[in-house]
């Protein structure tokens, strides 16, 4: 277990940060049954922050009341490196959890508890890493972001970087990666389609028009293009190589002797890095809207929620070169997103790096390793000598 010498009585250590943040409930969800404010884990992190003599700006959501980023500052410049992490978790299912999902439990060399790793216990440590230099003359700022709705709608980092804040040159996002760096995962689109026809009697098809006949001839144009895109797109970073794209969910008609009226497509869409989502959008309209207009269907093509893109920093930049000399370890990509591509947005080199395996995040007794906390301090603490000090 990690030991610290407290510099203010008001910042505790890890195991009780972590304690802290673990027993907040910060649920994000799309359903208003699960959904939670993030404003106390969000303020208690202000505080502890605030006590260590960070400047604090704390940030409404637009359009999401109760939702709140934190920008917490050390020192000041042009530069800087940005640690980041989400505040939100994923809902939970109790009956599957042998433990309180609110409290932190330590049983066999692990932390247990929601948010352990994914990714409230980042917190904790990079605070207990900045605790190092507080009284140190900061050459470029240490700024602690932390951010709201990743797990749901990620629309935490989307207000940030329309706000164009924070200002900084690095930044490292805490996701469960056992702390080795990844440099590139893809991008996710969850889009909806949508015929409009004529139902009728069975009888005689031109009673009606049929918007199930209508979506067999539409997937089968999105397999098409899934094919186009594998042949086209190929990167070997990846355990799976291709752009991908499923079939996710059908729901149409109501009876086997009417001719189906409306037929609704859910599907997902992984891009790689360089495909642009937009773009893929519009091969998808393309190739849907002619067969809609000669099938007399009326089209609602549209994305369920905004997506996120893919991202990608060179191999050969600076804080990839960097985190791989602390951690010893080549980046990487992964399958799962990350809010990467807002902050890359705001002009900061990327990266995603943290304790904990994705294997644990979003599952019961999600926990994080003791033998990752003192090596992730210490990855931290070389990252923040190496560009702010």
């Amino acid at each position: 277990m990690v030991q610290s010498t407290d510099t203010n009585s008001r910042v505790p250590g890890v195991h009780d940060m972590l304690a802290r943040l673990i027993s907040l409930p910060s649920i994000s969800s799309a359903s208003p049954d699960w959904d939670h404010s993030n404003e106390a884990v969000v303020r208690t992190l202000a505080e502890w922050l605030e006590a260590l003599g960070f400047a604090i700006e704390i940030l409404e959501v637009p359009g999401m009341p109760g939702k709140y980023n934190l920008i917490a500052t050390l020192g000041s410049g042009p530069g800087g490196l940005v640690l980041s992490g989400h505040t939100d978790t994923v809902p939970f299912d109790d009956k599957r959890w042998q433990t309180d999902p609110f409290t932190l439990t330590e049983k066999d060399g692990r932390w247990y508890g929601l948010g352990t790793c994914d990714m409230k216990g980042f917190f904790a440590l990079a605070i207990e890493a900045a605790k190092r230099f507080i009284d140190q003359p900061l050459q470029q700022p240490l700024i602690i972001l932390a951010t709201a709705d990743e797990e749901s709608s990620m629309n935490g980092a989307r207000a940030l970087a329309e706000a164009g804040k924070p200002k900084a040159r690095y930044a490292v996002i805490g996701e469960p990666t056992g702390l080795r760096p990844v440099r590139m995962h893809k991008g996710i689109m969850m889009e909806r389609l949508k015929f409009q026809g004529q139902s009728g009697h069975s009888s005689n098809p031109d009673l009606g028009r049929n918007a199930l006949e209508g979506m067999h001839e539409a997937m089968t144009e999105l397999l098409t293009l899934r094919s186009e895109w594998q042949q086209k797109y190929r990167n070997p970073n990846f355990a799976v190589q291709v752009p991908t794209l499923n079939l996710g969910c059908i729901h149409g008609g109501d009876n086997p002797n009417r001719i189906c009226a409306q037929c609704e497509l859910h599907f997902d869409l992984r891009p790689l890095p360089g495909m642009n989502m937009e773009a893929l959008r519009q091969a998808i309209l393309s190739r849907i809207q002619p067969l809609a207009e000669r099938r007399q269907l009326s089209l609602t093509f549209e994305p369920l929620f905004d997506g996120v893109p893919p991202f990608e920093t060179p191999a050969d930049a600076g804080l990839v070169k960097a985190c791989e000399a602390l951690t010893g370890h080549k980046a990487h990509a992964v399958a799962f997103a990350t809010e990467a591509p807002w902050l890359q947005k705001l002009g900061l080199e990327t990266l995603v790096m943290g304790p904990g395996s994705i294997d644990q995040a979003h599952q019961p007794d999600e926990f994080l390793e003791l033998s990752q906390l003192q090596p992730t301090i210490e990855v931290l603490s070389g990252l923040i000598k190496q560009y702010c000090l």
